[in-house]
């Protein structure tokens, strides 16, 4: 609209897509607060400022629910992942750059919260499997690039615990351990096994 012409009077279309996102965004809180079993329509629909009928018209059931929500927190996990991989294609010392990279990561809880949540769900809800290894499978095929496959499956496995770490404590591990683990890890003979 030009600065010239008038505003026009007519009221607004509902955006359906600007709803379903509320839902979704209130759903995502409400799984990293409280954990993906704590997922109800009416919880969703308080939270997301909408009509009860709102969640089940997006979201048939509270499964649908549930798993676009896992698949949002998933996406998020994929963009960190891209950024991890975009700094180690141009650091010197990989055991440096993720360590810095993953103490960023662990002091935002929302981000730990998220992550366990998937993992909680995918554990016993085999259908979501596949989301929280995006993670595993995504880090170690990265990591396998500088480092070889043993080592950063090894690396995954003890980042995966610095997740976990994280979400118990109230302050996670310090980024001079997660970079001396590391660098062990990396320095580590690799037999080429699994």
């Amino acid at each position: 609209m030009g600065e010239h012409e008038p505003a026009d009077p007519r009221p607004r279309k509902r955006d359906p897509e600007a709803r379903r996102r509320a839902i979704l965004d209130a759903a995502a809180e409400i799984t990293v607060e409280q954990g993906a079993a704590a997922l109800t329509h009416r919880a969703v629909a308080a939270r997301a400022g909408v009509a009860l009928g709102s969640t089940t018209r997006y979201f048939e059931s509270i499964d649908d629910l549930r798993e676009a929500t896992l698949r949002m927190l998933g996406d998020e996990v994929d963009t960190y992942l891209a950024q991890v991989e975009q700094e180690l294609s141009t650091c010197d010392d990989p055991a440096e750059c993720l360590a810095a990279s993953m103490c960023g990561f662990l002091v935002d809880t929302r981000q730990v919260h998220a992550s366990v949540a998937l993992v909680t769900a995918a554990a016993s809800d085999a259908s979501l499997r596949s989301l929280a290894l995006r993670w595993t499978d995504r880090l170690a095929d990265v990591l396998a690039e500088h480092v070889g496959r043993e080592r950063a499956v090894a690396a995954e496995v003890y980042l995966d615990g610095t997740v976990i770490h994280a979400a118990l404590h109230d302050v996670p591990l310090s980024r001079e351990t997660v970079t001396r683990v590391l660098r062990a890890i990396f320095t580590m003979p690799d037999t080429g096994g699994r």
